[in-house]
């Protein structure tokens, strides 16, 4: 375990300095897409104008012949775009392939200027994040750049949940921490071939009314990832870093989508992967909090004033407990509003209305 002293250090000689802190932006989804496939590639630069991050990706989904052509691919698109305020982010292959050596070295010394964050797969342990930050240190004083690209963690291993904590720990530049729910399936042989999303036969069902015990009774789906998402979501608040709800297979059941996209979001997820524009928009609404609750959040903030003591809003308490609850949503509105034109004049309308009733 290295030394808390020595933690902010830079693990090469020239590496820019570590960060103290993970910065917040806005990160309702994060957008895959195939830089090996021309077609897509050529939309990118439209695509980056409406979605919070952007992410090249280079392993599942890429076949064995096209991984040097994603990866070239992506380098071109980030040299030749100007992405804004839209993060770029890259996955790069698992670290026991025999790609993930290129996918860093070229990645981090033709474009670490363009790029944010490098989402690394099926994490084990600290030790592969260990692996990897000493690395891309080393190239970035190769590269000589100024400021660090920031990793994110793949959970999709049994062996990765249950070290979720270190793993959370396990460099200042651990950005954030997604949940991959099809390789965590297979990795705990969980008998579902779906990706994401709840299940038919997971399920509860009411007691029996009488003797019949198949009559009126009621069968509810239950959530398979309920645990997994809420010890992410400690082990990345308790660590300054940002969780994520990972992919949701169906594309064409947006409603199912969008009830797992609001299950991560009201569990503290900060955004979702999005693997077709469809669900861009799905993206965009659960994980942007609605007007009211903005209006409302930000009336409590100004009746409690400096957070202490307890006041009546409608009939309902408002304590220190509450006023921290706010604070999230309006901070979180905040973020948004200053990307967003048409979000921050409906929040500011919806405040606006509210205030005028107290």
């Amino acid at each position: 375990m290295r030394s808390p002293k020595d933690f902010f250090k830079p693990l090469a000689i020239g590496a820019p300095q570590p960060v103290r802190e993970i910065p917040f932006r806005p990160s309702r989804m994060i957008h895959f897409f195939d830089p090996s496939n021309p077609k897509m590639a050529a939309k990118v630069p439209d695509i980056a104008k409406g979605v919070d991050i952007i992410l090249g990706n280079l392993e599942d989904a890429i076949q064995a012949d096209r991984k040097v052509a994603a990866r070239q691919g992506l380098v071109d698109i980030a040299k030749a775009t100007d992405f804004g305020a839209t993060q770029l982010w890259t996955r790069i292959n698992s670290l026991d392939s025999p790609w993930v050596l290129d996918d860093l070295t070229t990645l981090v010394t033709e474009i670490g200027d363009k790029l944010d964050v490098i989402m690394v797969p099926k994490v084990e342990g600290p030790e592969d994040i260990h692996y990897v930050d000493r690395l891309i240190a080393q190239l970035e004083a190769r590269a000589k750049l100024e400021r660090p690209i920031l990793v994110h963690a793949l959970l999709e291993t049994a062996s990765g949940v249950r070290r979720v904590e270190e793993i959370a720990a396990a460099s200042p530049r651990m950005q954030g921490i997604s949940l991959g729910p099809a390789d965590l399936a297979a990795s705990r042989r969980m008998k579902t071939t779906r990706v994401g999303g709840g299940h038919p036969g997971y399920l509860v069902r009411t007691d029996p009314v009488g003797d019949d015990l198949s009559e009126g009774r009621q069968t509810y789906q239950q959530d398979l990832w309920h645990y997994t998402v809420s010890r992410m979501v400690d082990a990345c608040v308790s660590n300054g870093i940002l969780p994520f709800y990972g992919p949701f297979g169906d594309i064409r059941d947006t409603v199912a989508c969008e009830d797992q996209f609001r299950n991560a979001y009201l569990l503290g997820c900060v955004g979702a992967w999005s693997l077709h524009p469809v669900q861009i928009a799905i993206a965009k609404k659960v994980f942007s909090p609605e007007p009211s609750e903005v209006a409302w959040a930000r009336r409590v903030i100004k009746a409690m004033g400096d957070g202490t003591g307890a006041v009546m809003i409608d009939g309902k308490m408002q304590d220190d407990a509450t006023y921290k609850q706010c604070l999230v949503v309006a901070e979180l509105a905040d973020a948004l509003a200053d990307r967003d034109p048409e979000l921050a004049s409906a929040y500011d309308k919806a405040t606006e209305e509210a205030l005028a009733n107290d």
